[in-house]
């Protein structure tokens, strides 16, 4: 048996989340059809997490046993010529038998970006939530320092979380603007968290309430008292899953990072 490891992108507009569900269109679906196609095996794929229904991904992480000799340099091309135009397989290579895709990745990075000022950019609608009015990004920056080290999230996670423990550890959070759009009037801001793990709903949460911090109804510090009382009522909205896309996956040098 070979362990092939993929990396995909993907616009999740049109699907029910990345993990199978009965019933639903999901891509984990497309990408187990596909390799049926080409190898006549019924696999259970394994990726590097989860992405919400409408929530994209540029650096999703999946792995496969298989008994098929297809050549590594020749995996992307021969799933993408059976994948819809929305899923793209863009490398592939052959890891040690005992890399999986989620137990051995040691951090992820996801982003967030939301389209600020008067007019959205009808081309980018997918992967931007518009927020017509001003945000004050410098408070927002303020705001996410509190989150960065080791926490119990239970504040910015859904009250529906299945994990067991909700302590974390992010290593970094920060914010990236684009040069304002003349014509729109408005800029993409990206938010970035990379953590060694997340919650059900957790980086949409802390993002509805930088929004909050942005539009003034809270201080920067109030992301850190939020924090400190593990309680979701306190924290601000979920932000819209279209604006959210897992960016990239960090494993160890066994497992490689690539």
């Amino acid at each position: 048996m070979r362990n092939i490891a993929m990396k995909v992108s993907y616009d999740g507009t049109a699907y029910h989340g990345f993990q199978t569900q009965p019933e639903l269109v999901t891509v984990q679906d497309e990408l187990e059809q596909a390799i049926l196609f080409l190898t006549g095996e019924k696999v259970k794929l394994t990726s590097s997490g989860r992405t919400d229904a409408g929530v994209h991904a540029k650096g999703q992480v999946i792995n496969l046993q298989t008994e098929a000799r297809i050549p590594v340099d020749r995996w992307c091309h021969a799933m993408n010529s059976r994948l819809p135009d929305d899923i793209v397989v863009w490398h592939a290579e052959e890891v040690p038998a005992e890399f999986h895709a989620r137990r051995s990745a040691k951090r992820k990075t996801y982003r967030y970006t939301i389209r600020c000022g008067r007019f959205m950019d009808p081309f980018k609608r997918r992967f931007e939530f518009h927020h017509p009015g001003k945000l004050d990004v410098e408070s927002m920056r303020k705001g996410l320092l509190h989150l960065i080290g080791e926490h119990d999230f239970t504040s910015y996670c859904s009250t529906r979380t299945a994990s067991v423990s909700h302590v974390r550890t992010i290593y970094d959070a920060y914010i990236e603007c684009e040069p304002v759009d003349q014509e729109l009037q408005s800029y993409a801001m990206h938010i970035f968290v990379t953590g060694n793990g997340f919650l059900y709903n957790m980086v949409r949460i802390i993002v509805g309430t930088l929004m909050e911090v942005g539009e003034g109804k809270r201080s920067s510090n109030a992301i850190g008292e939020i924090l400190a009382a593990r309680n979701r009522s306190k924290a601000g909205p979920t932000a819209m899953a279209h604006g959210l896309m897992l960016w990239e996956v960090f494993y160890d040098k066994e497992a490689k990072k690539y």
